[in-house]
């Protein structure tokens, strides 16, 4: 049978013509009307009789979400339990509550202990940023106490238990008040980070499927059993398509030792869904464990997964899955649920360009997709067993009327909290059964999962929020998806990934590495690159050179700008047919992984895209006010020739960014790329050429900076210096351009930093360990922006710490032209040498937190390297690699900041928290450039994030920014007297 990735299609399709065949799949299927009739009653029997907790409907109608009090509980809700020490849980409570208001009645119990508190908390807490009398600090600590148990009640409604026996006796009552109960338990917890996660997780799976077995009946078919439900990415650290190998070798077994238990005792297993770009790594571990399935237990039929509706291949999902068990004889059982990761599936496709959302981007079409996968499981009843997981009245009613034309079992499932009302409708029909997906955990590990049901179901369209507010008539609540969908006339509120920055500019196109199609052309590109060789220059070529650049400018600059802009333009859109060859030559030539190698040739093309559209603005002349019968204008012009120098961890799209800058404005270049990649700079100046740049406007010299370079920035007819690199060197450019005789020239530079991030108690230790590995790590920490001091709040330092141990352990360095490798060589022997020194240094004066004794599989290879030192003030040196140190900190954030800033160094820092105000007034407080709130702190995104920093970190504007151009031109003042010739005509027709 061929595998997923053959049978599957492209997961980026245009979302109308799929939806077209979604809808044309349920011509004659379905009779919504009828089903809508059949739901009515259900919903008037909640409204006029809801349950004892209306839970989750209540509380999103009291509070939902797109208000200040509906986002003030969930960041509570998904916060405070973690909070260790009593200052940070006032000061998040006194931020949060702090915005919003929670006076007023509450429908519900529920919400009423909450908004209790809550209102409570009001008067007691000092608002953040003060500083409390000690009265006020007892208050606010006995509130913060009553508000921590109202989340704590609020989470006991969302977990069936804390531990395995008390899910199962809770599952034991509500069965004795409605017998046609089955439960599915999820064992809460995040994605592992670290294979100690992994092992812990797999423990907690083993010991609750030992639990489940010893009440189950292994005579019956896993539907009448209870069963239980678990997250690949939770049994590996490393779950993820570019380790395919590495996980089929060791989560393969792991699972596999969950399915023999499961199968012996005849309980369902079901394996949850995971985001898009896992899809084909999940197909590929279940199609192995299929095999053994086959060849072991092929009367089990409770093995199964979880599909997602929202895909848009989530039909021909169930066809390949099918197909599958046909083939091995077997029957799954498969929970279809309309999709757990919309934002997260949204803003990946944004970031990474791709063609279109694998994903429907409208409510209505994913239900269009639910109902079409629907009757795709139920004509595969002979290979699936199928449960529905639904909320939605119309679509539980839409599915009973599938079943009965079908007449083949089927099973319904709910989330435990949630649904409860409608479900109390549903089954007093004996014949329909429901399985509760039933969370069982720490309350402090519910939280992102909370967080997640508070989302999907908080929206103004969701069925659930819509259930509890009245408000919402029967006709809009049950409207038919069918009749909202017209594939003919979509109009989508979120635009495609290549429209992203509109129109006028279009986002650089990248590719999925997931996806086979996407790799394949860089692979084979990378097979049969030659590395071109680049003539070197020599310092006495540099008048000659100048003097040709000098000699072309008064031609270039007064080429019309909407000309030099369109000339831009082209070479972009050449680099955007370019780019396999121009990743494999920096994979190759800079030893970029090839997912950096993508986002660099991505970077050229927006900055060339970007500098085109913001000269036309920057440029375009601009009248001033002034008295009658005089005309003012400003305008700007290049300068002259300038001198750019780029840097080799960014050899292609530095070197583009400056260069692009200057021509666009009207200047000539001389371009001095790196000594270590001057063919992709060769590449990047041969596509500039083709696209219309005069040859004599911009000339690549290649050749050694303290000679080829020093002579250029030496020469008397330089009209600026944009320069890259160490802040050292940038030093040296600035003396020797104030040494020379003539005009005051111009100097950009953008240098290093020790960039600082801030991690406070309220942070969630996986981002945490997220947002560190690749700020530290990711390309050999060869960045400006990368990651070189951790600070860390004491009250969380050991487990945050231990994590990111465990995290930066899993990470493979070897060759870059691997797609599994995280970790190429550093750039050259002497970066090797230089940072072997520093090593040697902190390996003597402190604390080493990760054993980095690895034999090296290529030269210059350098494994993560992770340090306890003492204070912020002993880090004073940039170390340009994968070196990461760390300091822990207590008392004010705001000191913290004080040193970092005493530092002199100022291009990034990260703050992880989820205090709102503490980060903005951080950040505030930051001599620094880019700030970065709970997310990584590399890969600014031209136009998005305009890059560069201040102090020892560079000179600024910021590169990608709507100030950069600036920096390059001539201002000049035109002013015309209109009078001259004898009045102003215009002051008499007026």
């Amino acid at each position: 049978m061929p595998r997923a990735q053959d049978r599957l299609p492209f997961p980026y399709r245009p979302e109308a013509g799929v939806l077209a065949q979604r809808l044309s799949a349920l011509r004659g299927a379905l009779d919504w009307a009828a089903a809508a009739d059949h739901a009515a009653p259900w919903v008037r029997a909640v409204r006029e009789n809801p349950p004892p907790f209306w839970a989750m409907e209540s509380l999103l109608k009291e509070y939902p979400i797109s208000s200040a009090e509906g986002l003030a509980l969930m960041r509570l809700a998904e916060a405070l339990l973690r909070v260790p020490d009593a200052e940070t849980a006032i000061a998040l409570t006194a931020d949060q509550l702090g915005r919003a208001d929670f006076d007023g009645a509450a429908d519900s119990t529920l919400a009423r202990l909450s908004s209790t508190a809550i209102a409570m908390s009001k008067h007691f807490l000092p608002h953040a940023g003060s500083e409390p009398g000690l009265m006020a600090k007892l208050g606010a600590k006995t509130v913060v106490a009553a508000t921590l148990r109202a989340v704590q009640l609020l989470g006991r409604q969302f977990v069936l238990g804390q531990t395995i026996e008390e899910g199962m006796k809770e599952a034991a009552s509500a069965r004795r008040r409605q017998a046609n109960l089955r439960f599915s338990f999820d064992m809460l917890g995040e994605g592992a980070r670290t294979d100690e996660d992994a092992l812990r997780y797999l423990a907690s799976y083993r010991n609750a499927i030992a639990a489940i077995a010893r009440s189950a009946d292994p005579a019956r078919h896993p539907g009448q059993n209870d069963g239980i439900s678990i997250k690949l990415s939770a049994l590996h650290p490393r779950y993820e398509d570019a380790q395919h190998d590495r996980v089929m070798r060791e989560l393969v077994p792991r699972v596999w030792s969950l399915c023999e238990v499961a199968a012996a005792a005849s309980l369902n297993l079901t394996i949850d869904a995971e985001e898009v770009d896992r899809l084909e790594l999940s197909l590929a571990v279940f199609e192995a464990l299929a095999t053994r399935v086959a060849q072991h237990c092929p009367q089990w039929q409770g093995f199964g997964l979880a599909l997602q509706a929202y895909q848009t291949r989530a039909v021909e999902l169930i066809e390949h899955v099918a197909g599958l068990a046909r083939q091995h004889r077997l029957k799954f059982m498969c929970r279809l649920v309309k999709g757990a990761y919309w934002d997260a599936e949204i803003k990946r496709a944004q970031e990474l360009g791709l063609p279109a959302y694998p994903v429907f981007t409208q409510k209505p079409h994913t239900d269009v997709s639910y109902l079409a996968c629907a009757r795709a499981l139920f004509a595969a009843h002979d290979a699936i067993h199928p449960q529905f997981a639904t909320h939605n009245a119309g679509t539980i009613a839409a599915i009973l009327q599938m079943a009965a034309k079908q007449g083949t079992p089927f099973e319904l499932q709910r989330l435990h909290g949630m649904g409860e009302g409608i479900y109390r409708e549903v089954l007093k029909n004996p014949a329909v059964s429901c399985r509760v997906y039933a969370p069982v955990g720490a309350h402090r590990d519910l939280l992102a999962y909370l967080v997640r049901r508070l989302l999907e179901n908080g929206a103004n369209s969701s069925f659930v929020h819509q259930l509890a507010d009245e408000s919402v008539g029967m006709d809009e609540l049950l409207v038919s998806p069918l009749a909202q969908s017209r594939p003919e006339a979509i109009v989508s509120p979120l635009p495609l990934p290549p429209d992203l920055y509109g129109r006028a500019r279009p986002n650089s196109e990248g590719l999925d590495l997931a996806v086979v199609a996407h790799r394949e052309p860089l692979l084979a590109a990378h097979a049969a690159l030659v590395v071109p060789a680049v003539a070197e220059a020599r310092a006495a070529d540099a008048p000659a050179a100048v003097d040709a650049a000098v000699r072309a400018f008064a031609g270039w600059n007064h080429t019309p700008l909407a000309e030099r802009a369109a000339t831009l333009r082209r070479a972009a859109d050449a680099m955007q047919q370019q780019m396999p060859r121009l990743c494999a030559l920096l994979v190759k030539e800079a030893h970029k992984g090839w997912n950096d190698a993508v986002s660099e040739v991505r970077e050229a093309i927006d900055f060339l895209r970007y500098y085109a559209n913001d000269a036309e603005r920057v440029m375009a002349p601009q009248a001033l006010p002034g008295p009658t019968g005089e005309s003012n204008t400003l305008r700007l012009e290049g300068r002259g020739a300038w001198v750019c120098i780029s840097p080799w961890n960014f050899p292609l799209a530095i070197f583009t960014g400056q260069v692009a800058a200057a021509l666009v404005t009207g200047n000539t270049v001389l371009a001095k790329p790196a000594e270590q990649t001057p063919a992709i700079a060769l590449e990047a100046v041969k596509l500039l050429h083709a696209a219309g740049v005069p040859t004599d406007a911009l000339q690549l010299l290649h050749g050694p900076g303290d000679t080829v370079g020093a002579a250029l920035v030496a020469q008397p007819g330089v009209a600026g210096v944009v320069f890259t690199g160490s802040t050292q060197v940038a030093k040296l450019i600035q003396r020797a351009l104030a040494a020379k005789d003539g005009p005051i020239v111009p100097l950009i530079a953008e240098t290093g930093g020790i960039n600082a991030m801030l991690v406070d108690s309220t942070a969630l230790p996986e981002q945490v360990a997220d947002a560190v590995v690749q700020s530290a790590f990711r390309s050999a920490g060869q960045r400006c922006s990368a990651l070189r001091l951790l600070c860390v709040h004491e009250a969380v330092a050991d487990g945050v710490i231990a994590m990111i141990q465990g995290a930066a352990s899993e990470l493979v360095a070897g060759d870059p032209a691997d797609l599994a490798t995280d970790l190429g060589p550093v750039i050259d022997a002497e970066a090797f040498e230089g940072i072997g020194r520093h090593l040697q240094r902190l390996n003597a004066q402190a604390r080493p937190l990760l054993d980095a004794n690895r034999s090296p599989a290529l030269p210059r290879l350098v494994a993560p390297h992770m340090y306890e030192v003492g204070g912020i003030a002993e880090v004073v040196q940039e170390i340009f690699g994968p070196v990461l140190q760390v300091v822990r900190w207590g008392g004010d954030p705001m000191g913290v900041i004080q040193q970092i800033n005493a530092l002199g160094y100022g291009l990034t820092l990260g703050i992880q928290t989820r205090i709102d105000s503490r980060a903005l007034a951080l950040a505030g407080a930051a001599r620094v450039g880019n700030v970065y709130v709970n997310r990584n702190m590399i890969g600014a995104v031209v136009g998005v994030q305009p890059f560069g920093g201040e102090g020892l970190s560079g000179t600024g504007p910021k590169a990608g920014g709507p100030h950069y151009l600036q920096r390059f031109c001539a201002e000049q003042t035109l002013t015309i007297n209109t009078t001259a010739a004898g009045g102003n005509v215009a002051l008499f027709t007026g």
